[in-house]
């Protein structure tokens, strides 16, 4: 089929929440009000934030404006972990209807719980979300982000049932299968990383199916950065409409923002339930909109565990909305600590991958290792040949003189067979420490 402009996707009026579309005043009105609420919350239920804000000499009464928010502390991942498993709530572990988990992978998990209400704010979000990328009631939502303790599957589960969809919940893995269902059951709408799916496309190709021939005609993609390079991959080959989602485990899950699929121009923070702040990574000071920065987040409607000025590690900027009122935040394509330093050059994975694409030769499949090289830290970019293609090392070639040039540091590059770089069923590993 032939993908429709996004614009035929746009999500009537009368189907969005009207805070969607108010005015700035409007808006900052219900924040102000939530952001009382939530600091009070936290400063008389969190032993942890009462501290906090006790060394701050920040006092919840004291707030009068969105900008007084900026006098409280911030909080980090590690701040969650020393709190762990349930110091951050601030109900009742009684009243916890749900728990959350991180992977734990750089040390212990960070656990989120969630009242009744929060799960219904969440599926709420993710609804809306959903929306703004065209996704309608009645449709048929194939989710294939993981379940479990992961906030993705459950996530976009809710949130489809919620705007009146069929959802299938397939997770992660069994790839073979995956397409069969496609094939069968004919989802529109598929929710899922970018990664994986472009396993899933591979998968398609090999078992002799056509990507633009399926039913898809909207993809919902979040749980790691990528670049417009890879939109514009996954929009070619499959024909159908790549949209991000934007998310953390910490602050909600999924549906924190969404790109609106008619304009595709950076995702549209949900602001009534989260305010967002940007600030300099270094300093901690926030930055004025439209400059680059750390995203900062505080929790407006949670009550099981308000979240105050969290540090996402992401880097973004804040811009005005669009095809929504509330703002937008650029595409994250890096994080403050995923930065790489190589020979005293500062580089984003991202930045590899948007090279990678533009390589004639090789495939959107990458994975970089990190290795000692004498004293210095080296790079490696694996990589694989499309198939078919004539001169593998060529390409290769071509990527290494691409980073040198672009980027100004020279890494080593290995261009291995189609399909032999390490494939995601879930967030892709993209770095591979052996120093």
């Amino acid at each position: 089929m032939a993908l429709n402009p996004g614009s035929d996707y746009a999500c009537p009026r009368e189907l969005m929440d009207p805070l969607e579309m108010a005015s700035r005043d409007e808006i900052s009105a219900v924040q102000l009000e939530r952001l009382k609420k939530t600091l009070s919350n936290a400063n008389e239920n969190v032993d942890h934030y009462r501290k906090a804000f006790d060394a701050e000499g920040a006092h919840p009464a004291e707030v009068k404006t969105l900008e007084d928010l900026a006098r409280f502390p911030f909080t980090a991942k590690e701040d969650l972990r020393q709190n762990y498993p349930f110091g951050m709530f601030a109900v009742p572990r009684e009243q916890v209807l749900r728990v959350h988990a991180s992977s734990g992978t750089t040390g212990k998990p960070t656990v989120v719980g969630y009242t009744k209400n929060d799960v219904d704010v969440w599926a709420e979000v993710v609804a809306r979300s959903m929306r703004a990328a065209g996704a309608r009631p009645g449709d048929m939502v194939h989710v294939a982000y993981g379940y479990g303790l992961f906030t993705g599957g459950l996530g976009a589960h809710y949130g489809a049932e919620r705007l009146g969809c069929t959802v299938i919940p397939v997770s992660g893995g069994m790839t073979a299968r995956q397409i069969q269902l496609i094939e069968d059951f004919k989802p529109r709408v598929i929710m899922v990383t970018p990664s994986y799916l472009l396993n899933l496309l591979d998968e398609m190709d090999r078992q002799g199916v056509d990507p633009k021939a399926t039913s898809l005609e909207i993809g919902i993609h979040g749980a790691e950065p990528w670049t417009n390079e890879i939109r514009a991959a996954i929009e070619d080959r499959a024909d159908m409409h790549a949209v991000d989602i934007y998310g953390l485990s910490e602050i909600i899950g999924p549906g924190v923002a969404n790109e609106c699929v008619e304009t595709k121009d950076g995702l549209h923070l949900w602001e009534d339930h989260f305010y967002p702040e940007v600030v300099d990574p270094d300093t901690g000071n926030p930055v004025a909109d439209g400059e680059v920065g750390e995203l900062v987040f505080t929790t407006l409607s949670k009550e099981a565990m308000p979240i105050v000025r969290y540090r996402t590690r992401d880097l973004t900027r804040l811009l005005p909305g669009t095809a929504r009122t509330m703002r937008r935040m650029q595409k994250v394509t890096g994080r403050s600590d995923d930065m790489l330093i190589i020979r005293g050059v500062n580089l984003f994975p991202t930045q590899i991958e948007e090279l990678v694409i533009k390589t004639p030769g090789l495939s959107p499949h990458y994975q970089l290792e990190l290795f000692k090289q004498g004293n210095l830290d080296g790079l490696k970019a694996h990589v694989e040949a499309e198939p078919g293609t004539g001169d593998a090392a060529a390409a290769g070639e071509a990527l290494k003189q691409s980073v040198k040039e672009l980027i100004g540091v020279t890494i080593d590059v290995d261009v291995h067979e189609p399909g032999s770089v390490a494939r995601s069923e879930g967030k892709a590993q993209r770095i591979v420490d052996k120093r």
